[in-house]
């Protein structure tokens, strides 16, 4: 057969991924959602786990925006309106008026004069920056960047490629030091929050030290911030990194998958960028949108985040965070204190790492372990991720099943 040697290869590939540790393996799949009761949080079952129900505490829904009611009737409405799909990429027909309505609720909600739809956050990036990047542009990155702006970079091909260590500015500025006078256009580019870690990036700090170099180059320094943990999480009105720190980027991403619970992603910015973006960015103008019924389900959570319930579950969300994060502390684990609701706790070993995750399913509750290389050794940690939806109920069972491991 065609695929033999082929077979054989890959067979290979997978078992040294075995041996490094990346194997991810089979996936947890949701077959049911358990309503809340009884003072508890939603809860899923999962397949062979039976009638059993589990706890999440890795879910990127911050807000618990999936499962609200308002959201989910936006798109069943758009749904029986406009169809499942758009059939078309959006310069053809498959632009929506659920797509165009949402792109206007982006805009102003940033502060922005446009607003643009992708498939998801993680195209958003690749269509973004290697439509900005030319063979006269230097990027210059935080080494924790997601990986997708490590890709969209290898993607672009820079002038340059300078990388800069986690969150250390004066590395920043030493990057643009070295790139000035060999480029005509510089792009500094960081994620908002860090999604392994939960920390965020000195939104304010980055800028300024943009705009000092920013004479030096003909074509500007413009800051590229990647806020997909940070929208819907982070800010008293949810607004991300950039209220959280003050700051404004140049061009923002982020995403409708994760607090807004719906599909996709979107970048905003000024006018003439997007307009350009339209034109240019391959993973925009060839590839389909999201479905009309997506695009009304995210512009109904970005619509209830922006006002009285949406202050009130970010409220709930930041007490059940530092709620979680004392907890964690007071039993003796090491974490990143902040206030995303990204909440690390550092095993750093990975033999115990999978240990605790595994007693933690045994308790009926569901928390991603992190091991080298997708972590540096001596870092391995169990994420958690809180949300809106969780009580206090949710929070003391985790720490109870915490305790317990540690005794």
């Amino acid at each position: 057969m065609p695929t033999d040697r082929l077979n054989e290869a890959l067979v290979d590939q997978l078992a040294a991924l075995d041996r490094e540790g990346r194997r991810k393996g089979a996936e947890t799949v949701t077959t049911a959602v358990v309503p809340p009761e009884g003072g508890r949080g939603p809860r899923i079952r999962i397949e062979a786990g039976g009638e059993r129900s589990f706890l999440r505490m890795n879910s990127n829904g911050y807000l618990g925006m999936a499962l609200r009611d308002e959201v989910m009737a936006a798109e069943e409405n758009a749904v029986r309106e406009f169809g499942t799909g758009p059939q078309a990429v959006r310069f053809i027909s498959g632009t929506f008026a659920p797509h165009v309505e949402l792109e206007r609720r982006l805009a102003p909600f940033h502060g922005r004069a446009a607003a643009m739809l992708f498939s998801s956050a993680y195209a958003t990036v690749m269509g973004v920056l290697p439509s900005l990047i030319t063979s006269e542009t230097v990027v210059i990155s935080d080494e924790l960047n997601h990986n997708c702006i490590i890709n969209a970079i290898r993607l672009a091909g820079p002038a340059e490629k300078l990388v800069y260590p986690h969150l250390d500015l004066a590395g920043l500025e030493r990057a643009l030091e070295a790139a000035t006078g060999r480029c005509r256009r510089a792009l500094v580019v960081t994620d908002g929050v860090f999604s392994m870690r939960g920390d965020h990036a000195p939104l304010a700090e980055i800028v300024a030290i943009a705009r000092r170099f920013d004479r030096h180059f003909p074509e500007n320094v413009s800051v590229i911030v990647d806020d997909s943990h940070g929208v819907g999480a982070l800010g008293e009105s949810g607004r991300g990194s950039e209220e959280l720190t003050g700051a404004r980027a140049d061009i923002l991403v982020a995403t409708l998958g994760k607090a807004l619970g719906a599909n996709g992603g979107y970048v905003v910015g000024d006018a003439t960028i997007v307009e350009y973006l339209r034109e240019v960015a391959p993973f925009y103008v060839y590839s389909n949108p999201i479905t009309p019924g997506e695009a009304a389900a995210a512009s109904k959570a970005l619509e209830l985040l922006d006002g009285a319930q949406g202050r009130e579950w970010l409220a709930q969300l930041r007490a059940m965070t530092s709620r979680f994060e004392r907890g964690v502390v007071d039993l003796g684990y090491e974490t990143i204190p902040g206030p995303h609701p990204i909440v690390p706790l550092l095993v750093r070993d990975s033999r115990r790492t999978a240990a605790l995750v595994a007693h933690l399913r045994d308790c009926g509750i569901l928390a991603t372990g992190l091991a080298y290389p997708v972590v540096p050794r001596g870092e391995e940690e169990i994420r958690f991720q809180i949300s809106a939806d969780h009580t206090p109920a949710d929070i003391d069972e985790v720490l109870a099943a915490l305790a317990s491991f540690a005794s």
